[in-house]
């Protein structure tokens, strides 16, 4: 907020400077009546009815104009000020009217600005007509006390056009001095708003994902945000030797390369850079500041974000096209698979066609279920968690999963604790995730030659419930478990490689994840993170 903090400084002086002029305008004043009294040209103003009144007050006007030139600019205190100075101008101008009675209309024309200032810069209508009217009873007092004594002085037309004069310019002044405050109320506003805008946009700027870089025509970097400064390294930090900035042919020549070829009007490099070895690889693109000129925005995005947008958009397009096409291939898979039985029930079927059947049925019971997954997926209802104990859902998973189904020699047991595993999910979703989890285990959970041995571990990890699958297989090779996830991805000639990519997705539709963790020693673990009991519900 430093900026908004010196826009509010600035204003701050304002009434400062006005009072400070104003005092000096009074310290003119006195120094004018001083002349008069104390120089030869006092001789011009003709013969003083008071003398020794005229030199005591423009004495005393002039010391305290000086005090009030001093000490008189207290923002604080600026009514205050503001009226008694003006209260004193007017006693004054009375007195020495009375004292030289040829300087009158000079006196009354000098005393027209102290009453316009003091009414521009007090607040208040009242206040502001108050001074007029100060000023107006004193030059009344005046004339009629000259007049009731038979010493002569002003006439009243002249007085009345005086006093007309000080409540009109003090109306006016007041009513200025009123625009003028609202002037600069709303300038005040605008400033702050302006000022905290910029704040934010630099925050903001300085926070985003993406790299900022502001380039010279000299090709040195004026500006960078965090992101940029990140991926640059040391090579963005900094000023250089002549003080304009680190040169971008320094920090990155590939870059700047690039930036000069754009600049040029030639093709760009579309393929992504990468400036250091553990920096990930972006995409440059460029832009001018200005339309007339040679600075440079760039934007280095982050080039893994824009694949995953980019694969999740043909992901999207490919599951709307493979839900309708699984549509259209339904019934002629139906009726495949119903020819298939009615030729297995004839008599006059060999046993070597028998067996070419049979692998046609297994054939349309795998594609179904190909159709089946992608429907699965394009058509997902939204999740409806519910508080789940997840050791009585794993010890009934368990029971239900070793009764409907032959696992023959293969075994699958729980480890579960004493006390409940409270969580927040969708008890559909955790059956179709543990269902596809413990069946992969099953088929490539198992050594050459043995049988397979699945857990289903419950417990919490750092506060959340967490429910691990694990076996005792040969574990996955590195390469292949960091595409375990992408869809239609799969080592067997069987597989569709959609169930772990579906599973994946029910966890995400639940605020839960899923991750695989390596094993010491042998075999794999899928680990499914569940909101606690007491997580908030999705929107």
């Amino acid at each position: 907020m430093r900026q908004a903090q010196s826009l509010l400084s600035r204003i701050e002086s304002v009434p400062r400077r006005e009072l400070y002029f104003f005092a000096m305008y009074r310290v003119l004043e006195a120094g004018i009546l001083a002349a008069l009294v104390f120089s030869p040209l006092g001789e011009m103003l003709g013969q003083p009815r008071h003398p020794d009144l005229g030199v005591g007050v423009a004495i005393a006007y002039l010391v305290l104009a000086l005090v009030l030139f001093f000490v008189g600019r207290s923002v604080q205190w600026l009514v205050w000020i503001v009226f008694f100075s003006v209260s004193a101008d007017i006693v004054v101008a009375a007195l020495i009217t009375h004292a030289l009675p040829d300087a009158t209309a000079g006196v009354a024309m000098m005393l027209l600005f102290n009453v316009s200032a003091a009414a521009l810069l007090l607040p208040s209508t009242r206040m502001a007509l108050a001074v007029a009217a100060l000023a107006i009873g004193v030059l009344f007092g005046e004339y009629v006390f000259t007049l009731f004594h038979d010493q002569g002085g002003r006439s009243l037309a002249e007085v009345i056009m005086f006093a007309a004069s000080y409540l009109a310019l003090a109306y006016l002044a007041h009513q200025a001095g009123q625009k003028a405050r609202t002037s600069q109320a709303l300038a005040d506003k605008r400033g702050e708003e302006v000022a905290n805008l910029f704040e934010v946009n630099e925050l903001i700027i300085r926070r985003m994902r993406t790299g900022v870089l502001v380039v010279d025509a000299d090709n040195h970097i004026k500006l960078a945000n965090e992101a940029a400064s990140l991926l640059l390294g040391d090579g963005g930090d900094g000023q250089g030797a002549d003080g304009k900035g680190v040169s971008l042919l320094h920090a990155a020549p590939e870059l700047a390369r690039r930036l000069q070829r754009w600049r040029n009007g030639w093709q760009t490099d579309e393929t992504p850079m990468q400036f250091t070895p553990d920096q990930p690889e972006v995409q440059p693109r460029f832009a001018r500041l200005l339309a007339d000129s040679e600075t440079s925005l760039i934007f280095l995005d982050d080039a893994t974000v824009v694949s995953r947008r980019a694969e999740s958009l043909t992901l999207a397009a490919l599951g709307r096209f493979s839900a309708s096409l699984a549509h259209e291939i339904r019934n002629p898979l139906a009726a495949i698979n119903y020819a298939v039985q009615l030729l297995e029930e004839s008599q006059q079927v060999t046993d070597g066609d028998r067996r070419l059947l049979q692998i046609i049925h297994q054939q349309c019971q795998r594609t179904n279920g190909i159709v089946e997954s992608v429907l699965g997926l394009a058509r997902r209802e939204r999740a409806t968690p519910e508080h789940v104990d997840l050791n009585a859902f794993v010890r009934r998973f368990v029971d239900d999963y070793q009764q409907t189904l032959s696992i023959e020699t293969d075994t699958l047991e729980t480890i579960i604790g004493a006390k409940p595993v409270p969580a927040l999910i969708d008890p559909r979703h955790l059956q179709q995730i543990v269902t596809v989890l413990v069946q992969n285990a099953l088929n490539y959970g198992r050594l050459p030659g043995e049988s397979a041995r699945i857990r289903v571990r419950v417990f919490n990890a750092e506060g959340r419930p967490t429910v691990d699958v694990m076996d005792r297989g040969p574990g996955i090779p590195e390469a292949v478990a960091a595409q375990l996830f992408r869809p239609f991805f799969t080592t067997s000639e069987h597989g569709t490689g959609l169930g772990l990519y579906i599973a994946r997705e029910l966890c995400r539709a639940n605020q839960a994840t899923l991750e695989y963790v390596p094993v010491p020693g042998g075999g794999a673990c899928f680990r499914v993170t569940l909101p606690g009991p007491h997580a908030l519900l999705p929107a």
